[in-house]
C-alpha cells in the first residue's frame, strides 16, 4: 500500500487503470502525422471517450463543466494515461489546456455555456492566434487591428505560429482595439470563428516536417463584440491568465512522458553498450533527478492552481517552463549520444521528438522572457533598461 495516497485516491487509480485496459484496445489506428483531418478526428474521438467515461475536464472547476477532481486525482490521471500509452490531447491542446481554462476563469456565464461543453465533449477544436511576424517575444507589440462597427469588430492583420489553425473551429485571438493607448493597454482577447469570411490559413512546415502551425491572414473579418472575453482593452491581463495556464499546467503530461523516455534511454544504453561510458551515466542520472524535481514542481503548480481564484496557476509556471524546456532539449541531446547514427533517421520517433524539442525554449514565451519574469516578479530585481 502507498501511504502517500488516500483510499479514495487509490480507488480512483484502480478504476482508471481498469477503464484504460478496456478503452485503449478499442481505439482505431493512429493516423499519419500529415493527415490532419484524420488526426483531428482521432483526438476528438479520444476526448469523447474521456467525456463519456467521466474523465474529461478533471482540471476544470465544476461550474465550468469540469469534474471537480482533486489535484492529486488530476496528477494520477496524467501518470496512468501516460503509463498506459494513451493518446495525449493532440489537436485539443489549445482548447483544453489554455483557451478553455481562460474562458472558465474570465468569461461570462453565457460564454462558458457556449464554448466550454463542446471542448470537453470533443466537438470543437481551438487554435491560438497570438504571435505575429513582428510581435513574437514582444507580444504586446501586436498590430492586428480590431475596429468597432456596431455590434462587431472588423479585424485586419495576420498571425503566425497559429497552433492547429488548419483544423480549428475557433481561435483565441489577440487584437489591438485602441492603437493610441500604451501597447499593453490597447489589446482585447476575442473568440473568432475560423470559418468567418476573410480568414485565410496557410500551413507552415516545421523542421520535423509537420504542419501543426500556420500563418493566418485576416481581411476585414467580422467578430461579434459578444465574443470578447474580458473588457475592451483589458486583453493583456486576460492574456496573462492564458499564459499562466500555458506555462504552469499545460505541459504537465509531457513531463511524465519525458520521464518515461528517460527510462527507455537508460535501457537502450545498457543494451547497446553505451552504459559503460561514465560521463553518459552521470548525464542520465542528473536528468533523472532534474525530471523528478520538475514533477514535484508540477505537483506544486497544479495544487496552487486548484487553490487559487479561478484555478489560475501562479508565477511558478515561468520557473517550470524555463527549467522544463532546457531539460527536454538536453534529454534529446543525450538520446542522440545513446542512439548514435540511428538518431539521424527521420523514420525514428526519437529524431522527430528531438527536432521538436528545439522549439521549447521559444514556444509559450522564450527562455529570455521567462528569465525576466522570474527576475522581476519572483526575485524582485529591477527592470532592465
Amino acid at each position: 500500500m502507498d501511504l502517500t495516497y488516500t483510499e479514495e485516491e487509490q480507488d480512483f487509480r484502480a478504476r482508471l487503470r481498469e477503464w484504460l485496459l478496456k478503452a485503449l484496445p478499442e481505439l482505431p489506428a493512429r493516423p499519419s502525422p500529415d493527415d490532419w483531418p484524420g488526426r483531428r478526428a482521432y483526438d476528438l474521438g479520444w476526448q469523447r471517450r474521456l467525456y463519456e467515461a467521466g474523465y474529461a475536464g478533471l482540471h476544470w472547476p465544476v461550474d465550468a463543466g469540469g469534474r471537480g477532481a482533486t489535484p492529486t486525482q488530476h496528477l494520477i490521471f496524467l501518470e496512468e494515461t501516460e503509463r498506459a500509452g494513451a493518446p495525449y490531447v493532440g489537436a485539443n491542446f489549445v482548447g483544453l489546456l489554455h483557451a478553455g481554462p481562460t474562458i472558465a476563469a474570465e468569461g461570462t456565464a453565457a460564454q462558458r455555456a457556449r464554448w466550454l461543453p463542446p471542448v470537453l465533449r470533443g466537438d470543437e477544436v481551438w487554435c491560438q492566434g497570438f504571435s505575429e511576424p513582428e510581435a513574437g517575444s514582444d507580444l504586446a507589440s501586436l498590430r492586428t487591428r480590431a475596429v468597432r462597427d456596431g455590434d462587431d469588430y472588423v479585424i485586419t492583420g495576420s498571425k503566425i505560429w497559429t497552433s492547429h489553425a488548419e483544423v480549428a473551429d475557433w481561435c483565441e485571438l489577440l487584437v489591438r482595439t485602441d492603437p493610441e493607448a500604451p501597447k499593453h493597454r490597447g489589446i482585447s482577447w476575442l473568440a473568432m470563428p475560423m470559418d468567418a469570411p476573410g480568414v485565410t490559413v496557410r500551413p507552415l512546415r516545421t523542421l520535423a516536417g509537420s504542419t501543426e502551425f500556420a500563418e493566418v491572414f485576416l481581411d476585414e473579418v467580422r467578430v461579434p463584440v459578444a465574443n470578447r472575453v474580458g473588457a475592451e482593452n483589458d486583453g493583456w491581463r486576460v492574456t496573462m491568465v492564458t499564459l499562466s495556464f500555458e506555462r504552469g499546467t499545460a505541459f504537465v503530461g509531457e513531463v511524465v512522458a519525458c520521464r518515461r523516455t528517460l527510462g527507455g534511454l537508460a535501457r537502450t544504453a545498457r543494451a547497446n553498450g553505451r552504459w559503460d561510458d561514465p560521463v553518459l551515466r552521470r548525464r542520465l542520472g542528473r536528468l533523472y533527478g532534474e525530471f523528478g524535481a520538475l514533477w514535484r514542481l508540477t505537483q506544486w503548480n497544479v495544487s496552487e492552481a486548484e487553490r487559487s481564484a479561478g484555478g489560475v496557476p501562479g508565477i511558478g509556471g515561468s520557473v517550470f517552463k524555463l527549467a522544463y524546456s532546457h531539460a527536454r532539449q538536453e534529454l534529446y541531446d543525450v538520446a542522440a549520444e545513446v542512439l548514435g547514427a540511428s538518431s539521424l533517421s527521420l523514420d525514428e520517433e526519437w529524431t522527430l521528438d528531438r527536432l521538436s524539442s528545439l522549439s521549447y525554449t521559444i514556444a509559450a514565451g522564450t527562455s529570455q522572457i521567462q528569465r525576466n519574469i522570474v527576475a522581476e516578479r519572483i526575485l524582485g530585481l529591477p527592470k532592465g533598461r
